[in-house]
């Protein structure tokens, strides 16, 4: 039976789960930038049902004979549970789907082998959850009953919450400051500056109108991971944030971009192409978002990136209503400036949350457009695969709705090394070595959480 708790005192959602980030995939969806994006945050505890696509499809750690989809469109529509509150999720999963899993389903084979060994995607339904309401400074527990142990655990839990202390002001974190970095990456510049040369090319002969070229980076660092993504919420806070405790791995999120969020049947996804740093003084600050802003390159990428994103929802929706209701807008993030648009529509009815995964996944704004010739473009120009960066991390519900981001900004740490992603959209106008030092700027936010204090 599900119990649903409101506190009446709590600390910030992060404090609480700073007593659960060793837990054995305990999860964070983090919104620390506090804006009309990012009104939840939600802590996902105790999973009864775990999901991982690999090599093989696991359910609980048993390989299952049913393929993955059809085993959680099955699932979903079996278990389906209706959320009668306003909050996001009281039922449901959370978890990542990695680009190579989204490359897998295309039908798209890699000439690249893995560079670290994770799963293509795991989804984990949890027990209970704790959700933040920012907006309206509330906190709910909510436990679904899964297990005998589950009215224990909520009394723990409150236990716990309760001896948190409530001073305002935050212990320090006690580091040791790091301001060289031992990092690799698997591009020389001049062979990434060659590589957006080819992307070019394949655009002046028709191939593609836009094509996403990224290179990957290694940090090893002995700092701990969720050290790491504490600096990182902290001096760049996002609307889609994360940490994910996976035991061998982690994963460090502070992305601003969503990718696809749906609630009683309306989807919207809000792709971002178009960046520019923050300004070291208010005039420049003001000139590099009004640059943006005008940048006819990044409006033009924008406008193809949104194309293919209405027809890609046009792929599961209503027809007539899918539509962009909103272009060209700039928001202001710590480090950085991006150019964004909403595209909004309503899924048919019979379709859930997986077909729509299916018909969108990955996403348009870091592959290109024609999506499936960008992909296999982006295999041969690439280094390595892509692994968990250009996926989507975020949730689905038992109700039929989910909310997922695009996985930017982030780091993914095991063994000791933090390895980042990062990358832009060429088009037939952009600039080499301002394309490339794009590639830097984007790493700025997660290469200064390294360093530490």
């Amino acid at each position: 039976m599900r119990t649903i708790k409101m506190l009446e005192k709590y600390p910030p959602i992060h404090r609480v789960f700073d007593l659960y980030c060793q837990e054995e995939a305990a999860v964070f969806l983090d919104s620390s930038l506090e804006n009309h994006l990012g009104r939840y945050s939600i802590i996902g505890l105790f999973p009864y049902l775990t999901l991982v696509k690999g090599e093989r499809f696991t359910v609980n750690g048993r390989e299952c004979g049913q393929g993955f989809e059809a085993y959680v469109k099955e699932y979903l529509e079996r278990h389906r549970d209706e959320n009668f509150t306003d909050l996001p999720i009281v039922s449901g999963a959370i978890g990542y789907f990695s680009y190579d899993y989204g490359r897998k389903k295309e039908g798209i084979k890699s000439r690249h082998k893995k560079d670290t060994n994770i799963p293509e995607c795991i989804l984990c339904f949890y027990d209970v959850f704790l959700v933040e309401d920012h907006a309206a400074h509330k906190m709910y527990l909510v436990a679904n009953g899964k297990g005998k142990e589950s009215r224990i655990r909520i009394e723990e839990i409150l236990r716990k919450i309760a001896g948190i202390p409530t001073e305002e002001e935050e212990k320090a974190i006690e580091e040791i400051s790091q301001k060289d970095l031992k990092m690799e990456a698997n591009f020389e510049k001049e062979g990434y500056l060659g590589a957006v040369d080819d992307v070019i090319s394949h655009i002046i002969e028709g191939d593609i109108y836009i094509m996403n070229m990224t290179q990957q980076l290694t940090v090893y660092s002995d700092r701990l991971p969720y050290r790491v993504f504490q600096k990182l919420r902290k001096d760049n806070p996002s609307p889609f944030g994360g940490y994910f405790q996976y035991g061998d791995f982690q994963i460090i999120c502070a992305s601003p971009e969503r990718f696809l969020q749906m609630k009683h049947g309306h989807v919207v996804t809000r792709p971002i192409k178009g960046t520019r740093r923050r300004g070291r003084t208010k005039t420049e600050d003001k000139m590099l978002r009004e640059e943006l802003f005008q940048s006819e390159k990044d409006r033009s990428e924008l406008l193809m990136i949104v194309d293919l994103e209405r027809n890609d929802l046009n792929r599961v929706c209503i027809p007539g209503s899918v539509k962009v209701t909103e272009l060209f807008k700039v928001e202001t993030y710590a480090t950085v400036f991006h150019l964004v648009a909403t595209v909004e529509g309503d899924l048919e009815k019979g379709k859930n949350v997986m077909d729509l995964l299916e018909a969108a996944f990955p996403g348009g704004s870091v592959t290109g457009a024609p999506k499936l010739r960008a992909m296999e473009i982006i295999d041969q120009l690439e280094h390595g695969r892509r692994g968990i960066y250009t996926g989507s991390i975020g949730y689905l519900t038992l109700d039929g709705g989910c909310d997922f981001n695009i996985v930017i900004r982030t780091a993914l740490c095991r063994d000791g090394a933090f390895h980042l992603g990062v990358g832009g959209g060429i088009t037939c106008e952009s600039e080499r070595e301002f394309e490339y030092e794009e590639t830097l700027q984007k790493a700025k936010a997660v290469l200064e959480a390294l360093k530490g204090s």
